[in-house]
C-alpha cells in the first residue's frame, strides 16, 4: 500500500510542531532536535518538515511504499513517462534507511518513493546530526 509523502522545510521547528500538531489533531511519531514527522492514517500521509539549511517550503513530494515491488512498479511508470530517475539503494536520510527513486517532474517539483528498510539514528549519511552541518541539498533534495 503506498502513502503519500510530504517534507516542507521550516525556519522554526518548534512553531511548525506546535502548526502541525494542532492541524492533524496528532503528535509527530518522530521528533528529533532538526525533524519531526507524522504517520497519518486519515488522510494516508507521511508529512515531515526540517530545519536543514534549505529554503522554507516544500522540500520535496513522494510516496512511501510497504514493498519492494511497488518501489519497482512506480520507478518503471516513471522510467515510461521519460523521466530521469535517480536510484539509491539502501541509504541513510531523515533517520530512515529506504531505497529510492527519485525524479523531478516537469514543473521543476522533486518527488521521492522510497521503500524503508529500518530506522537510523542520524539524519544524512554515517554520521550523527550534531555531529556536522545541517546540508544544503545532500539529503532529502
Amino acid at each position: 500500500m503506498k502513502r503519500f509523502h510530504v517534507h516542507v522545510a521550516v525556519n522554526d521547528l518548534q512553531k511548525g510542531i506546535g502548526f502541525y500538531s494542532t492541524l492533524f489533531g496528532a503528535e509527530p511519531t518522530v521528533l528529533k532536535d532538526d525533524y519531526a514527522k507524522w504517520m497519518l492514517d486519515d488522510p494516508r500521509v507521511n508529512f515531515a518538515i526540517s530545519k536543514r539549511g534549505t529554503e522554507p517550503g516544500i522540500n520535496h513530494l513522494g510516496f512511501q511504499v510497504d514493498e519492494a515491488s511497488e518501489l519497482d512498479e512506480i520507478r518503471a511508470r516513471l522510467e515510461s513517462a521519460s523521466a530521469r530517475v535517480k536510484n539509491e539503494e539502501n541509504v541513510s536520510c531523515c533517520y530512515a534507511r529506504s531505497d529510492k527513486a527519485w525524479v523531478t517532474d516537469p514543473a521543476g517539483v522533486a518527488w521521492e518513493t522510497f521503500h524503508s528498510l529500518g530506522t537510523v539514528p542520524f539524519y544524512d549519511g554515517e554520521k550523527k546530526a550534531e555531529e556536522k552541518p545541517a546540508p544544503k541539498a545532500r539529503c532529502c533534495a
